[in-house]
């Protein structure tokens, strides 16, 4: 059985210096396939994830240990042991995690989940679309903004 007090930690494959971070994936680990939960530990120096915002899964957060700084469309603070906060679908729930202290930060995420995701990364200008099938895998990409097409770009007309 999975624990959140020593769970199976495992790093973000191919992640950068900045974004060194651990996450223990307790809700796949007991079968879950629509609430998300993890517990994720973040090394001095290191966020857990760029900037971003989901339109289909909503998100709450639990300080389980250490005073990590979350950023916001509001700016950022340092949020405290025990602290819960929640980030609603669309831009208004952007969100950072972070670790600029000395010490380790744990922090415990409950999402609902299953369903496709459209996630906006503002700061690199960004979307992804998510598939997220419970036993990993399927649709997952990303595309710049910039990128973007008319609707009606490469279409014909039936028999023309």
């Amino acid at each position: 059985m999975p624990s959140i007090e020593d769970p199976d930690f495992q790093p973000r494959e191919g992640a950068p210096p900045g974004f060194r971070a651990f996450r223990a994936r307790i809700g796949y680990e007991l079968g879950s396939e629509r609430i998300g939960a993890s517990v994720w530990k973040l090394p001095p120096g290191e966020a857990a994830y760029p900037y971003h915002f989901h339109y289909s899964d909503e998100e709450l957060v639990f300080v389980l240990q250490g005073r990590p700084t979350l950023r916001t469309p509001e700016g950022t603070r340092q949020l405290e042991p025990g602290e819960a906060v929640h980030f609603p679908l669309g831009e208004s729930g952007a969100h950072q995690v972070a670790n600029p202290t000395d010490e380790e930060v744990r922090f415990l995420a409950v999402s609902t989940n299953g369903a496709p995701d459209i996630v906006v990364y503002p700061d690199s200008n960004k979307i992804s679309a998510s598939e997220r099938l419970p036993e990993g895998g399927g649709l997952h990409t990303f595309f710049e903004l910039d990128d973007q097409v008319d609707y009606w770009k490469g279409e014909t007309a039936p028999g023309g």
